[in-house]
């Protein structure tokens, strides 16, 4: 099986090699390669299965997840101006609540999910994946030249995984009290989305504050900065992630706040650009994994599919996603072209399995076979659509830079 892993890594890494000089189809083959591995290996035994056992699952897309968000934080050279973030926040404020309210909808229509599965679907295929959405993010630290399109794409995505959490916990709250807001809402609204987002920026912007000092000034004769370390910087985001956990506060929020912190200290230090990459090594590592893994359980997991999870799916990557875009971006000082770039590249993937495994593992929900397999197809598209396609469309974009 791990001699199969290496084959299936390299093949998918170095394949897309032969006709382009970009990587974005190497996710999509991890996965495609992995469902031809899945269909020769059989029967998969119980702890493959994440429905089954979710934990093993939970637990390497959550590290992936918090090294891709402390990752786009760090990758975000300059905050300002203020102007600049006018995209993000639409994205954010409107397009994403836009986008969970549509998907839970159709859920229900067509999907025939609960209620509390439909917010939960919802809540798990609304964010724009840190991971895999790093094709259409800005370059390291100090390269410079941040496109519009590019670092909306990319502070969306270093943000969003932390807001679509409140969403999650209305799916747990749904399935274990009912559809009774007058009972739960103000807790909810006053706990998981007040207080919970912001202890995940305080807890960030402090976390970030003392790593730069750990790193840049004490001691000052002999810095760790001025050594090719990542490790005691990659502790100090475990630590800022559990830590946040630990005050009930959103960890993943805290992870990307705490990359745009660190990144404002010593902005000028080669370590910067070190630091970013041992990170994106790492979560190249993991994602390759989680991708193979995906997709040599996706057959079993298909074992539920329905025609209704195929449409909705589509609905998802080429309806709802889009047009949420651009609503959220009527306003925005964009061309055509970048608007509808920055409107369909809401790639779909790591953190919809951690989310669906953290829900899985908090509670047991009707139509959970139903919503893995669903999700399943929606990254499957998603990589194949967005990965084969993003490099075309990347050039098509505006040549200004922000």
């Amino acid at each position: 099986m791990l001699a199969a892993l290496g084959v299936i890594i390299i093949a998918a890494r170095w394949l897309p090699r032969l006709v382009s000089d970009r990587e974005p189809a190497s996710a999509p083959l991890m996965i495609i390669f992995g469902v031809i591995a899945g269909l020769v290996i059989a029967p998969l035994p119980d702890f493959a299965d994440p429905r089954s056992n979710p934990l093993p699952w939970e637990v390497v897309s959550e590290l992936t997840v918090i090294i891709a968000l402390f990752g786009a934080g760090m990758r975000i050279d300059k905050l300002g101006p203020i102007s600049k973030w006018g995209p993000t926040a639409r994205l954010l404020g409107i397009s994403m609540p836009v986008t969970i309210a549509a998907v839970a909808l159709l859920g229900v229509w067509a999907g025939g999910l609960t209620i509390a599965g439909a917010i939960l679907l919802g809540a798990v295929l609304a964010p724009t994946d840190p991971v895999l959405a790093a094709d259409v993010q800005v370059g390291p630290p100090q390269e410079g030249a941040e496109h519009p399109v590019r670092f909306t794409l990319t502070t969306e995505a270093a943000l969003n995984d932390g807001l679509a959490f409140p969403f999650v916990y209305l799916g747990l709250l749904v399935a274990a009290e009912g559809f009774s807001p007058g009972i739960w809402g103000l807790e909810w609204v006053g706990v998981d989305i007040v207080y919970r987002i912001f202890m995940g920026a305080l807890m960030g912007w402090g976390g970030g504050k003392l790593l730069g000092i750990l790193l840049f000034s004490f001691p000052r004769r002999s810095a760790v900065a001025d050594t090719s370390s990542g490790v005691i910087s990659l502790a100090g985001v475990l630590l800022c992630y559990g830590s946040t956990e630990m005050v009930h506060g959103y960890g993943f929020i805290a992870v990307a706040v705490m990359g745009l912190t660190l990144r404002r200290q010593e902005a000028d230090h080669e370590f910067h650009r070190r630091l970013h990459d041992f990170s994106e090594s790492l979560e190249h590592a993991l994602t390759a994994v989680l991708l193979v893994a995906l997709g040599v359980v996706l057959p079993l997991l298909f074992q539920d599919l329905q025609w209704s999870h195929v449409l909705i799916a589509l609905v998802l990557i080429f309806g709802i996603r889009p047009l949420a875009g651009a609503l959220g971006l009527i306003r925005a000082d964009f061309s055509r072209n970048d608007c509808m770039v920055t409107a369909f590249y809401g790639v779909r993937g790591i953190g919809s399995i951690y989310y669906l495994c953290y829900a899985g593992r908090h509670m047991e929900f009707i139509n959970e076979g139903q919503l893995w397999s669903l999700v399943g197809l929606t990254i499957l598209l998603s990589t194949m659509f967005h990965g084969f396609s993003v490099g075309w469309a990347m050039d098509k974009v505006s040549d200004e830079t922000v």
